[in-house]
């Protein structure tokens, strides 16, 4: 056998080492894009019958379906593409990774290093290529004959173990080959991997809080008015029981965001305020109402309003609950960070026998989320009949016709703040996801289709939204997903800001566009429809569930109408409560 052929067969041998030992540490997905260098690699997966394998040509893309794999099963997803400019496009989805917590390995293949640096076509510096991004980087030799298989095993359960504690994120793996990349022939075709040795056990700590902490805490909230604000994270499923239970004994309101999935779930959310948008800003008497102690927990909240209102409680103590080491707290408001487990943090204040708050504080609270209730429910009672639908009576319409268990993604910019603020909240199980990193709206539509391999899934995102990610549907085949587009003619959240006064709003916020959607969604073989009417809009969801496979509804979105409808409903609401 010649050198080459020698080559070749190391190369398989080394990368179906390297993969089993992935499989044998727990991975169980991986997305991948096609490419020379990562030849053995792509192959070495293919037949690894323990990993589920997508093939997805569209780097960019393929990132951030293998996010929403992630998000939706709490797994790390491997990515796997060729050198050169291949891997730079994953870098939006492997940023959203990093500050939204999710569990990736990144595997680059790469030309050897004495290519590097002469000019070899495809080649780029690929080592650290993703900088701080990433928890941890390895970049082990070059296949060889006498590999150790030890080795590639332990690096393979570090790299898992990496992407998961202390703080989930994604791993970079940057794997150099010579050519030729695979065996020949008859090698090629009955070559077989030895079987991998058991895998490395890998256990990580549960955080516990500090006693001392815990006692401070409760010494200085215990009895006096307050409220827990609940931002996105993927939190236990025990969090929602656990947080409820603290909040009764407290008697405190619970400010729960869409992505902290406490909305919609079968607990008792007697005490959780998801109509906040509405009653918590001025000329409200609770805008003005001043909490002596705020518990957080999750990300720092969505809405201005709600963000607003924190900013004014400067004096309060604000007790910020993270399981990690980052701090949730750009306003720099927080006097205590208790890092634990969120479910072992409120057991732990639960267990010390805080005292609830006067009955007038929460009262406060329960009556301003009812009166918003019933004029939510007012609104939507009386949009049967209207032609355009409106946000503030599409959303409830929508997850309304979802069945239990249905995952929903919520894409950024204005949808994810009509979501906080229309969606209401049930005993019906949803479970909602958002990118909400670094929040942008690029591949949005990928992250979806991501999550709707796990179950099915409605996306619920803007024009531009859909626009930035429309290439993603090409990978929309055997997901169970219906994409509703809110189309406003552009950057509708720019109307909210000081820019819309401007003359060069239009052309530099703006950017109304003229793609037509539906047409778009039909060149990918998705159905495409555009609805006009609320009822146009439900029967057309209703149609979707039952065909199953991958839908895209256009809704058209008054601008204008929709601005003054979201006025007109906080002008009710207040006027209730005054």
């Amino acid at each position: 056998m010649s050198d080459a052929a020698d080559n070749g067969l190391l190369n398989l041998r080394w990368a179906q080492t390297l993969v089993d030992a992935l499989a044998a540490a727990g991975l169980r997905a991986a997305v991948l894009s096609p490419g020379s260098r990562s030849t053995p690699l792509a192959l070495a997966f293919l037949r690894q019958t323990a990993v589920r394998c997508q093939v997805i040509v569209d780097e960019r893309s393929a990132a951030f379906v293998a996010l929403g794999m992630a998000k939706a099963t709490r797994q790390p997803v491997a990515l796997l593409c060729t050198s050169g400019s291949a891997p730079a496009n994953w870098f939006p989805a492997l940023i959203e990774a990093d500050l939204g917590a999710v569990p990736l390995l990144l595997l680059t293949a790469d030309r050897p290093p004495e290519l590097l640096g002469w000019g070899a076509n495809q080649t780029i510096d690929q080592q650290h290529l993703f900088g701080r991004h990433v928890r941890s980087f390895y970049a082990p030799p070059l296949p060889a004959a006498d590999f150790s298989p030890a080795y590639l095993q332990r690096l393979a359960a570090r790299a898992i173990a990496d992407s998961g504690w202390p703080l989930p994120g994604p791993v970079h793996l940057n794997l150099a080959f010579r050519e030729p990349l695979l065996p020949a022939g008859e090698l090629l075709a009955t070559h077989a991997a030895a079987a991998c040795s058991p895998a490395v056990s890998v256990a990580a700590p549960l955080l516990l809080p500090r006693p001392q902490a815990i006692a401070a805490t409760l010494a200085e909230i215990s009895g006096r008015p307050g409220a827990i604000v609940c931002g996105g994270a993927d939190y236990p499923p025990q969090f929602a029981a656990a947080v409820s239970a603290l909040a009764a004994q407290l008697d405190c309101p619970i400010l729960a965001e869409p992505l902290s999935n406490l909305r919609f779930a079968a607990y008792d959310r007697s005490r959780l305020c998801v109509r906040y948008e509405s009653f918590l800003r001025p000329p409200s008497p609770l805008a003005t109402a001043r909490p002596e102690w705020l518990l957080r927990f999750g990300a720092f909240p969505v809405t201005r309003t709600l963000q607003e209102w924190l900013r004014a409680a400067a004096s309060a103590l604000q007790v910020v609950v993270t399981p990690d080491s980052r701090w949730p707290d750009p306003q720099h408001a927080a006097g205590r960070l208790l890092q634990a487990d969120p479910v072992a943090a409120c057991r732990a204040l639960l267990a010390g026998g805080g005292q609830p708050a006067p009955a007038s504080w929460r009262g406060l609270f329960a009556r301003a989320e009812a009166a918003a209730e019933a004029v939510a429910r007012a609104h939507c009672a009386g949009a049967a009949g209207r032609l355009a639908p409106c946000e503030g009576t599409l959303i409830p319409a929508l997850l309304e016709r979802l069945p239990a268990g249905h995952h929903v993604f919520c894409g950024n910019s204005l949808a994810i703040r009509d979501l906080d603020a229309f969606s209401g909240s049930g005993d019906k199980p949803l479970r909602f996801f958002g990118n909400r990193g670094a929040s942008g709206i690029d591949g949005n539509l990928s992250t979806a289709l991501g999550i709707a391999s796990s179950g099915a899934c409605l996306a619920l995102v803007g024009d531009l939204t859909a626009q930035h990610d429309l290439t993603a549907l090409a990978a929309a085949k055997g997901r169970d997903i219906i994409v509703v587009v809110l189309n406003n003619g552009g950057g509708g959240i720019f109307d909210y800001l000081p820019v819309a006064a401007l003359p060069e709003f239009e052309r530099g916020w703006l950017t109304p566009q003229t793609v037509d959607l539906v047409a778009a969604a039909h060149s990918f073989g998705v159905v495409g429809e555009r609805v006009w009417s609320l009822a146009e809009l439900t029967a057309s969801v209703e149609r979707a569930l039952r065909r199953g496979g991958a839908t895209l509804i256009e809704v058209p979105i008054d601008r204008r109408a929709s601005v003054a409808a979201r006025r007109e409903f906080s002008r009710q609401v207040t006027e209730v409560l005054l």
